[in-house]
């Protein structure tokens, strides 16, 4: 029923919304006739909403600040009513290893995980409470669920937005039995602000914000929870044997993230051949 939500009128919050696959996202709802909220950071939030056309509204906020959040979802429930699609989308890198950066880990745990916190507790629970169709989209990334090293900061952040959004599908199936759904999207290499690295051109191995959000909507379409996106070089078989190597970790007792361990290395490269 969540998909019933993407509807003309219906109104449409998306943090991150500026750049990348939030900017994507909110196009594709203003083309559907959507009401559109954009939340971020940048100063230019206002400008990018109003060149979108149709009915969208840009407003600069840091979602890490849990009064900011709640009070502008105050604003937007009394300007606009009730929110029929929220995409906490918001995302920052570079936070370090486990045992550098403590203002880089707070930084990327405020927004990549409290923030969809935040974004959370502020609105969901006026969906929750009204009696049209609702969908709530949390983006994760597959670095929340294989791990791999050098940016822990990350890693931590996106294991805890895939912990929060499976809490928060049961809540939601206990509380509306479907009417408000909740949904992990979980993007391939795709090419944004965050993951360009300073590149002028999109890399042959990169989707496109656009693609992501092509796929995000057919997924949902289905009742997908995890959106779990391929790329132009990694498929959803590729996928698949990584996201179990993981899991076997665990189940097999190897060394912590064995797919990197030295011990382990050639094994891994064997397995994903078979």
């Amino acid at each position: 029923m969540g998909i019933e939500a993407i509807a003309p009128g219906r109104l449409a919050v998306i943090t991150g919304g500026a750049s990348g696959i939030g900017l994507a996202a909110a196009r594709h709802f203003t083309e559907a006739g959507m009401r559109v909220c954009l939340l971020d950071w940048s100063e230019d939030v206002a400008q990018i909403a109003a060149d979108l056309g149709g009915e969208t509204t840009g407003f600069q906020i840091d979602v890490s600040d849990r009064g900011a959040v709640d009070a502008l979802a105050g604003k937007i429930a009394a300007r606009f009513g009730p929110v029929s699609v929220l995409m906490n989308n918001a995302g920052v890198g570079r936070g370090g290893d486990a045992l550098s950066n403590p203002d880089g880990w707070m930084r990327v745990l405020g927004v990549n995980l409290f923030g969809v916190l935040h974004g959370v507790q502020a609105f969901v629970p006026a969906m929750v409470a009204a009696d049209g169709p609702g969908l709530v989209i949390n983006t994760g990334s597959k670095q929340g669920i294989t791990q791999p090293p050098g940016d822990t900061a990350y890693n931590v952040s996106k294991s805890g937005v895939k912990a929060l959004t499976e809490g928060l599908a049961h809540t939601l199936m206990q509380q509306t039995a479907g009417r408000v759904s909740a949904h992990l999207l979980i993007p391939g290499f795709t090419y944004t602000g965050l993951t360009g690295g300073g590149r002028a051109e999109k890399p042959a191995a990169a989707w496109t914000s656009e693609q992501v959000v092509d796929f995000m909507i057919e997924s949902l379409t289905r009742g997908d929870f995890y959106i779990l996106c391929p790329d132009n070089d990694v498929t959803r078989a590729m996928d698949e044997k990584r996201i179990a190597w993981m899991a076997g970790d665990l189940i097999e007792n190897r060394p912590a993230l064995s797919r990197w361990h030295p011990d382990w290395e050639a094994r891994f490269a064997a397995y994903m051949t078979e």
